[in-house]
C-alpha cells in the first residue's frame, strides 16, 4: 500500500509559525523567473498584512490578534487537504492523550446526555471502579461545580489531572433517593484499545477500537490468552476493525508484523524521494498461521485500513464486511515557535542554599564571547531522594501526556482522523 504524507503543524506559542518563516528558509532562488515568483509572493504576504491591520483597526469588535493569526494559519492548511490542520498547545496535549492511551485521571468512560455526564462504563480496576461508580451513574456535579453548563470535553478535563490528586463527584443513581458523593483519588489510567473473547467456543474474537501506543502489547496479551483458554481446538481468530478511525502509524505496523511472517506492510512517499519509507514484516506469526478474518466498514480508516490492507495484500487474511473510509494519508507532527524550555527550581534546603547555585561560563574571566545576551547562574542542587526531585515529577508528568512542551516528544505518523472522532458524544477520564 503506498500512502502519500500531509502534515500537521503544531505549537506551544502563538505566532510560531512566523518564526517558522524567518528561522526555517527552505530554498534559494535563481533565475528571473524565480526571482518574479518570489516578489508575488511577498506580495500576497503584503496583502495579508493590510488585510489583518484592516480587521484589528476597523472590525465592529476589537479582535484578539492571537486569534486572527491562528484562524489565518488553520485556514492556510486546511485548504491542502482534509487532514492537515494548525495545532495549538492544548490541541497537542489533547492528540497526545489519545495516542498515549495513558493519562491522570479516575477511569471512567463518559457520555453526554441532557446537558449532565453520564456513566457509559467504569474502567476496570481505576478509581472509578474501586469506589463502586456504575454504568447509567449520572454525574451532576465535580468539586461543587455544576457539571450543566460545561462541555463533555470541559468535564472530562476537569476530571483529568495529576496523578494522587483528589476530586470530589457528586452522582444521581437510579433507584437511590438522595445523590451520593464520593472523592476519587486520581491514579495512572491505561485506555484499553483491545478487547477479545471467546467465540463460539472455538474462535478467538479481537476487538481494536483505536490504534494507540497501547495497542500492540494489548493485541499479544489476548491472542495469548485466547489461545490458552481455547487450545487446541482454536480454529481462528476473528480481528474487528469496524468504526476504528486510526491512530499511530507504528502501531499499524507492528499489529500488522503480529499476524506476517515477511512482506512489505506499507509504503509512505512524500515530495522528494529521500521521503520514502517502507515497512516490512519480521519472522514470527503470533497467530501461529491460524486462518484470520478481519472485519471492517465505512467506518474503519488510516491505521485500520492499512492492516487490513497489508493482511489483504499477503493473503493472510479474509476481509469482511463494506468498503473502508478510504484515507490514503499520513499526518507528521511539525513542532513550531519558542516554549521549546520548561525551568523548574527544586526547593533547597536552607542550609545549602548558599551552595547549590553554579556561577556559569559567561562568569569566568577571558571566556568566549557569544551573541545576544550573555546570562549566568543556574541552580544546581538535585535532591537526594526521588520523590523530592520536582523536575523528575514535570519530565513524568510530560511524558504521561499530563503537562505538554513543545520539546516533548510527539508521536510518529499520528493520524488526526482518531483524535476527531474519539472526542465527539465519547470520552474516557
Amino acid at each position: 500500500m503506498m500512502r502519500k504524507t500531509s502534515v500537521i503543524l503544531l505549537s506551544a506559542a502563538t505566532g510560531a509559525a512566523l518564526t517558522l518563516l524567518v528561522t526555517q528558509p527552505r530554498a534559494v532562488f535563481f533565475g528571473s523567473s524565480a526571482r518574479a515568483a518570489t516578489a508575488d509572493t511577498y506580495r500576497q504576504l503584503n496583502l495579508f498584512g493590510d488585510v489583518f491591520e484592516r480587521v484589528r483597526s476597523d472590525y465592529v469588535e476589537k479582535p484578539d490578534d492571537s486569534k486572527l493569526v491562528e484562524s489565518a494559519i488553520s485556514g492556510m492548511l486546511s485548504g491542502l487537504d482534509p487532514h492537515s490542520s494548525y495545532m495549538d498547545a492544548k490541541s497537542f496535549r489533547d492528540m497526545q492523550v489519545q495516542t498515549r492511551g495513558e493519562f491522570g485521571g479516575l477511569g471512567i468512560e463518559v457520555t453526554m446526555e441532557d446537558g449532565l455526564i453520564k456513566v457509559v462504563s467504569p474502567i476496570d480496576d481505576t478509581p472509578a471502579s474501586k469506589a463502586g461508580i456504575l454504568a447509567n451513574d449520572i454525574i451532576t456535579m465535580l468539586d461543587d461545580e455544576q457539571v450543566q453548563g460545561l462541555t463533555l470535553n470541559q468535564a472530562v478535563e476537569k476530571m483529568r489531572g495529576p496523578v494522587n490528586t483528589k476530586i470530589k463527584l457528586k452522582i444521581i443513581r437510579k433507584g437511590v433517593d438522595n445523590a451520593i458523593e464520593v472523592t476519587l483519588v486520581r491514579d495512572n489510567i491505561r485506555v484499553r484499545s483491545v478487547r477479545a473473547h471467546v467465540e463460539a467456543d472455538d474462535i478467538g474474537y479481537i476487538r481494536i477500537t483505536t490504534f494507540n501506543e497501547q495497542t500492540t502489547e494489548g493485541l499479544k496479551k489476548e491472542i495469548a490468552n485466547l489461545q490458552n483458554q481455547i487450545g487446541d481446538k482454536l480454529k481462528g481468530f476473528v480481528i474487528d476493525l469496524r468504526n476504528n478511525p486510526g491512530g499511530l502509524l507504528e502501531e499499524a505496523v507492528t499489529v500488522s508484523d503480529a499476524f506476517l511472517e515477511r512482506g512489505e506492510i506499507v509504503s509512505t512517499r512524500g515530495r522528494n524521494a529521500e521521503e520514502t519509507q517502507r515497512r516490512s514484516a519480521h519472522p514470527g506469526d503470533l497467530t501461529k498461521g491460524k486462518p484470520v478474518i478481519v472485519l471492517i466498514n465505512g467506518g474503519s480508516a488510516s491505521a485500520s485500513e492499512i492492516v487490513a490492507g497489508a493482511l489483504q495484500d499477503h493473503k493472510r487474511a479474509t476481509l469482511v464486511g463494506t468498503r473502508s473510509f478510504g484515507k490514503g494519508s499520513v499526518q507528521t507532527i511539525i513542532p513550531l515557535g519558542s516554549g521549546n524550555d520548561v525551568e523548574v527550581l527544586q526547593d533547597v534546603p536552607e542550609e545549602l542554599k548558599s551552595r547549590t547555585d553554579t556561577r556559569g561560563e559567561a562568569s569566568l574571566r577571558g571566556h568566549l564571547k557569544s551573541d545576544g545576551d550573555e546570562k549566568t547562574g543556574s541552580q544546581s542542587y538535585v535532591p537526594p531522594d526521588a520523590k523530592d526531585d520536582k523536575a523528575l515529577k514535570v519530565a513524568d508528568d510530560l511524558l504521561h501526556g499530563i503537562k505538554s512542551s513543545s520539546t516533548t516528544p510527539p508521536p510518529a505518523g499520528t493520524d488526526k482522523a482518531s483524535a476527531d472522532k474519539s472526542t465527539g458524544s465519547k470520552a474516557a477520564n
